[in-house]
This record gives structure tokens, C-alpha cells and sequence, in this order.
């Protein structure tokens, strides 16, 4: 592998802005950070690519995603889906076990990363399944070699729901790995729904989705899941939250300090209830988008260090599914090749600071993981890296990458693109044309992650 110079950078990294800095990657590696010069003999000897006035950021780490392989691959798969998150700047990702089979023992959980190892552009890992009498099949799990267990505390697609209560809590009292939570209480929901069939009978308008799914519903669930995890000491991740009161479950630390920790998502940090009318089943998700307030509560949340992450949950559904009548509608939709992009916007609008999306996007998800040797820009860390470019472009068919072709973005205009993407030091991915698709690079794949949890387990 030929050495890069990534040359005159505007580096952003661990709360700091690093201005014409550049990088020399050498077999995947970061060899050396330049805060001056390069030699000209190291750059005689490399494939240089001029940065001037672009932010080279760590690769995104989105710790929540479906790619719907194997068994629904009408919507999305691990390649399509993996190309997807390179366009929008994501290197690595975690995907979540509500497929058809479902993984939820080891043998389906190891086939899912055998399909990885030969199609996925990005880096990865898949949770496990938990169900409700699955207990022995979790506890086999390899901590350093599996991102998580995954707990459905309330149904979405898929149908995992885990409300056994003896069941739950056995799970948070042998687990030696972390435990990430869905979080909604199903009684609640089931109260609400037949409410709004008695109101509205099959014509249920998507808007009452928050309603349905209510705050109440949530944080229920969550001061569950986080009062069985102080009981047992269970390292919990708490993912989605979608509410201002669910906001005081957790703790103003580092995330390094904490054995409680939680996630929010794009969706319910850039849309509110009011958007109902104009989206619709495009920004219908389990958690529902709730109110203004909720998001801006969220937001504060993110910038003070109570939420530690910042993810995608994306979870494509194809548009004639979308378009069935709300009882029969499935709730997600896509957002990995637009993640960054809308965080960058937020920064742009003055609600975020770059550095804050950065460390929320790839210095905690790596440290709340334990994941080895990623997240940051370090000397002997993974060349995980994205090019960040100014120029406003608009989301449109014509450039979403994703198998399922729409977005709830389409007709927004973004003020940066992602226009290089480096995976374990190659280039994968290069757009120099805001508005355009990209060039693709795949003939090297991702590699699985691995984890050290010394830290919070």
C-alpha cells in the first residue's frame, strides 16, 4: 500500500481545530501528524491530496443501524447500505439483529459477519438478539469480539419485544457486556393505539404517531431499564432517547466514567411534531418525533454532555410500504449518507459546535465501546478519516445512495459534502461535485471491530 499525504487540513479533533495540518498514512496506519511542513522526501514518496480549506474530521462511528440483511434485502443490504454510510462519512457501524432470521443465537450472529468480511465497504459489528428465553445464548457472547446485546423493551419492526420480567432481569444480572435498550412501554402504547383506532377507526393520521408512542411511554421503559442497571450494575447504553424527561436519567461525566449511558438520533435533533403534516410516514420512527421542546431539550442534552452519542438508526423501508395506511405503515427510514451533513448544518445554524459533533459522532462512540484503536486522529490509530468540503448542494433521488432511494432530507440544501472517505487507511470513497454521486473504491472491504471494555464493565 502506497503511503498518502492528506496535506494542509483543517484537523478537528479532541475539542481542538488544527489548521494547515497534514497526515501521512502509511498500511492503514496514521504514521505521523505535521503541524508544519512535510518533508519533501516523504512527499516525493506518497500519494498526496491537497485539503487546503477542507475539515478532516475521524471517521463517523454510528453505533445504531439496520442494513435488513438477511431476509429483507428489498430495502437495504450490508453492501448497499455500507456504501451508503462511506458516501456520508461513516466508516464504521453497528447493526442491530431485527432481521428475517432473526440473530439472536450465535450461529445467525456469525453468518451476518461472515457476509460482512466479504461485501461491507465500512467497518463493523452486529449486536446480539435478546428474546425472551435466550438467556444461555446471549451469556456465550465474546465481549471483545460483539458491540452489544440488543434488548427490544418495547415492539418496533421486527416484533423482539422482551417483557419477561424474570427474564430481564436475569439479563442485567449475568451480562458481562453492554446492554442496549429500546426503550418504550409496551402497555402504554397498546392503551394509546386503541384510543386512536376508537377516534379514528383504520384512518389513524401519521401525526398522532407521538400521541401513540408517547413521552410517558418512553421514559416508563427507560427509568426501568436504568433502575435494573443500578440494581445489578449492568453496563447499559440507552438508545434513542426522544424526550426531555427521559434527559434526567442520565449524568453530566465523561463518558468514560459512566456505566449509564445513552444515545440520541438525527431524526428527533433536526424534526419536531409539527413537521408531521409536510413529512408524514417519511419521519414516522419508533421513538416518535415529539415536540419542539423535546428537540431543543435534546439538543442542550448533547452540548452539557448528558447524551453521549449521536447516531442514525437508519432503517430503510421502501416507499410503497411507507405509503400504506398507518396501522400497516412500518416506522424508520434512511439517514446514514446524510448524517454528517445535517450535523455540519446544525453547526453552520450556531447549535452545535463542530468539535461537539465530532466528539459525539466518533471520539464517544469509541470510548463508550471500548472499540480498539479507532475514533480519533492519533499516531497509530486506524486511518478512519473524512474530508469535509463547503459547498451547498440538495438532496434529491438523483444522488441518494441508499437501496431504498429516498430520504426525509430530499428537497434540503446542505452547506458541506463529504468528499473523501478513508477506511483502514484506503480510499473508499471521492466526490468532488456536491449534488453528484461519488466514486466508489472497493476492492479493499471493511475489518470487524473488536472491543475492550476494561474501562466500563
Amino acid at each position: 500500500m502506497k503511503d498518502i499525504i492528506i496535506k494542509n487540513a483543517k484537523v478537528v479533533n479532541e475539542g481542538k481545530i488544527m489548521r494547515d495540518t497534514s497526515l501521512l498514512i502509511r498500511n492503514g496506519i496514521i504514521e505521523k501528524i505535521f503541524r508544519d511542513t512535510v518533508p519533501e522526501a516523504i512527499l516525493a514518496q506518497a500519494a498526496v491530496i491537497d485539503a487546503s480549506g477542507k475539515f478532516l474530521l475521524p471517521g463517523v462511528i454510528d453505533d445504531q443501524v439496520h442494513f435488513r440483511e438477511p431476509g429483507l434485502t428489498h430495502k437495504g443490504d450490508i453492501y448497499t447500505e455500507s456504501k451508503a454510510a462511506v458516501a456520508g462519512g461513516i466508516t464504521s457501524f453497528m447493526e442491530m439483529p431485527n432481521t428475517i432470521p432473526q440473530a439472536t443465537t450465535q450461529e445467525l450472529l456469525n453468518k451476518k459477519y461472515d457476509r460482512a468480511s466479504e461485501v461491507s465497504l465500512a467497518n463493523y459489528s452486529f449486536y446480539i438478539g435478546a428474546t425472551n428465553d435466550n438467556l444461555e445464548e446471549l451469556l456465550k457472547t465474546d465481549p471483545a469480539k460483539v458491540c452489544g446485546i440488543k434488548v427490544f423493551m418495547g415492539s418496533s419492526t421486527g416484533n423482539m419485544l422482551v417483557d419477561n420480567p424474570v427474564t430481564l432481569s436475569s439479563l442485567f444480572q449475568k451480562s458481562k457486556m453492554l446492554i442496549a435498550v429500546h426503550c418504550e412501554d409496551e402497555n402504554i402504547i397498546q392503551a394509546n393505539l386503541a384510543t386512536a383506532i376508537e377516534k379514528y377507526g383504520e384512518e389513524i393520521p401519521v401525526s398522532e404517531h407521538p400521541k401513540i408512542r408517547d413521552a410517558r411511554a418512553c421514559f416508563n421503559s427507560s427509568s426501568k431499564a436504568v433502575e435494573l442497571a443500578k440494581k445489578f450494575g449492568t453496563r447499559l447504553h440507552v438508545l434513542h432517547v426522544s424526550t426531555a424527561a427521559e434527559i434526567a436519567l442520565f449524568e453530566f461525566a465523561p463518558v468514560k466514567n459512566k456505566k449509564i449511558t445513552s444515545e440520541v438520533c438525527i431524526h428527533h435533533l433536526w424534526f419536531s411534531d409539527a413537521d408531521y403534516e409536510k413529512y408524514g410516514a417519511r419521519i414516522k420512527w419508533n421513538p416518535a418525533i415529539k415536540s419542539a421542546n423535546d428537540r431543543a431539550s435534546l439538543i442542550k442534552a448533547v452540548n452539557e454532555n448528558r447524551i453521549d452519542v449521536i447516531a442514525t438508526d437508519h432503517a430503510p423501508h421502501t416507499e410503497e410500504e411507507k405509503g400504506q395506511p398507518y396501522l400497516q405503515m412500518p416506522s424508520g427510514g434512511p439517514l446514514v449518507e446524510h448524517a454528517l451533513p445535517a450535523m455540519l448544518e446544525m453547526y453552520r445554524n450556531g447549535k452545535i459546535s463542530i468539535e461537539k459533533v465530532v466528539e459525539k459522532m466518533c471520539h464517544a462512540p469509541a470510548d463508550l465501546f471500548g472499540i480498539e484503536k479507532r475514533g480519533y486522529i492519533r499516531k497509530g490509530y486506524k486511518a478512519d478519516l473524512v474530508l469535509v468540503d463547503a459547498g451547498k448542494w440538495t438532496v434529491s433521488k438523483e444522488n441518494i445512495q441508499a437501496k431504498c432511494n429516498w430520504s426525509p432530507f430530499e428537497g434540503e440544501s446542505f452547506y458541506y459534502f463529504v468528499s473523501h472517505t478513508f477506511v483502514n487507511g484506503n480510499l473508499v470513497y471521492e466526490n468532488q461535485f456536491p449534488g453528484k454521486k461519488g466514486t466508489f473504491y472497493e476492492q479493499k472491504k471493511g475489518e470487524r471491530l473488536y472491543f475492550s471494555r476494561s474501562q466500563n464493565v
